[in-house]
């Protein structure tokens, strides 16, 4: 495996949330407020605009594309007519959602900052939130640091979700209703925040590190299998294994994520790399 990532896509504004699904990869243009999917070949096609700015995606079991609404803290369906909303979880996420993970029964698990990071507050503790497709939320974990990047094993069985302000993965059983019990450490991160994540099938966790500008591959336990290391400069916000064999981890990069900085600078990209152990489970 190559340790260099290669350009697919470049001159976006800040790349979230990258999902493949059916043949191509989808994201979110956070701060350009656009849902877009690109190829293989990086041409991209505008498949929603999203004005309170989009970061998690998922699919419901009929194909339905789903979309977090971070500023107003809803989640919205793609119907034919367009966007529709499916939940307001203003009542239960203490500050903006943020990523998200569809289960195979089209359940949607959202996480939340908990407090406004880019202007500088004190961080609090935050929940999980479970959405079935009825549109009825709950809260389904609570006193997480900045759930963030969240995936489910391909069982069904165990979410493990990357708290970023507490530097570990943290997995639950997942059970027959959704609700979230066992909680336990999966991994407890030696400097690293963990942001965007994707599982192999291995078990392993491929974890986007914004801040040092790393993606690692990061067994049960905590061992770094594998670190690729960008551009200088340059954070890993999120990462999903995609193609044809799911061999393809998709990174997502940006060289910094407070929207006031970067909107005019467009400095966002998707970047390519091979690897040897293929995706599994959701995303």
């Amino acid at each position: 495996m190559s340790n260099a990532p290669t350009i697919l896509v470049d001159g976006l504004v800040f790349p979230e949330g990258p999902r493949w699904h059916d043949g191509r990869l989808f994201f979110s243009d956070m701060h350009d407020r656009r849902v877009l999917a690109c190829d293989t070949n990086g041409k991209l096609e505008l498949i929603a605009r999203v004005p309170a700015c989009p970061s998690g995606l998922g699919w419901l079991p009929d194909g339905r594309l789903l979309v977090v609404s971070m500023e107003d803290r809803r989640l919205l369906r793609l119907d034919a007519g367009g966007l529709v909303e499916v939940a307001d979880l203003s009542t239960l996420a203490s500050f903006h959602c943020n990523d998200m993970v569809v289960d195979g029964h089209g359940r949607a698990y959202i996480g939340n900052f908990g407090y406004d990071l880019h202007a500088g507050a004190s961080p609090r503790p935050a929940v999980l939130i479970l959405v079935e497709p009825s549109g009825r939320a709950r809260v389904v974990a609570e006193d997480l640091l900045f759930p963030n990047g969240t995936v489910i094993t391909p069982d069904g069985k165990t979410l493990i979700v990357g708290e970023s302000m507490g530097m570990r993965l943290t997995a639950f059983d997942i059970a027959a209703d959704g609700s979230l019990a066992n909680r336990r450490t999966f991994a407890q991160l030696d400097g690293a925040v963990p942001d965007g994540i994707c599982l192999d099938a291995e078990g392993a966790v491929w974890i986007a590190c914004p801040m040092t500008g790393r993606c690692l591959r990061v067994r049960a336990g905590g061992e770094v299998a594998t670190t690729v290391s960008l551009e200088a400069g340059r954070g890993a916000f999120a990462c999903m294994l995609g193609g044809d064999d799911r061999r393809t981890l998709f990174i997502c990069t940006a060289r910094g994520s407070h929207p006031d900085q970067w909107i005019a600078n467009r400095s966002g990209r998707i970047e390519t790399l091979r690897v040897e152990v293929p995706g599994a489970g959701w995303p």
